[in-house]
């Protein structure tokens, strides 16, 4: 009953970051424990509802940015949460494969490619870092190419180039001094950071990504099922 009443509250009365009603008041106002209420808080805190501040309060947080299974971009996520997708480029060059890269890419090492370095946001809020390699042979001219919008879309509608999967790996991080300032965090900030090789539809490996995205503002729902 009262994480309910909370979750109201928070939907139709409080704004992100604004406070919530001490304790004491929630207590008197529902008729329960002080400890019933911060039983129902501290839940709320472990879903990412609500976050503390050490000798302050509790206090609304920003609703994450929730990303589900489907091979969509980081314009695809922002736009269908009716969040204005930003990109800032911070390096665009030309490299080559190393190990790495290689054998991820299923190329030789040595091979041409297209390094991408661009700090994602939505609206005014930066949401992720985001380090793109590309098969230079697949995208010729592109760093001549605006880089401020969907690159997907510009794969697509420049290149003919649709894409059909992605494998990833998703690993818990923190962010360094230098990732903390781009994205308006502490440092050592706990994030996410997300790997992934992309597929088109004719099975050749087109991008590697690594998205290093705000662990407070950013979520990955996965759907599990049990084989028949």
């Amino acid at each position: 009953m009262v994480r309910i009443h909370l979750l109201e509250l928070i939907r139709d009365n409080l704004e992100p970051h604004q406070k919530l009603p001490t304790e004491r008041r929630l207590s008197d106002e529902l008729g329960v424990s002080r400890l019933t209420v911060r039983r129902a808080v501290e839940q709320l805190v472990d879903e990412g509802e609500v976050y503390r501040i050490q000798g302050s309060g509790t206090y609304v947080a920003e609703p994450a940015i929730r990303k589900r299974e489907l091979l969509t971009s980081f314009s695809d996520d922002m736009r269908s949460r009716g969040l204005t997708p930003g990109a800032k480029l911070l390096k665009a060059e030309e490299t080559v494969a190393g190990a790495r890269e290689s054998w991820l890419l299923g190329v030789s090492p040595g091979e041409p490619l297209v390094h991408l370095l661009r700090l994602r946001s939505a609206g005014s809020v930066p949401m992720c870092l985001e380090e793109v390699w590309l098969l230079a042979r697949l995208v010729p001219g592109l760093l001549a190419t605006p880089l401020e919008d969907s690159l997907y879309e510009t794969l697509l509608a420049r290149y003919s180039i649709t894409l059909d999967r992605t494998q990833q790996q998703v690993r818990a991080t923190v962010v360094d001094n230098a990732q903390a300032a781009l994205l308006e965090v502490p440092a050592l900030t706990p994030a996410l950071l997300v790997e992934r090789v992309t597929y088109d539809v004719r099975g050749r490996a087109v991008e590697l990504a690594c998205s290093l995205y705000r662990g407070d503002r950013y979520t990955l729902e996965q759907t599990l099922r049990r084989s028949q």
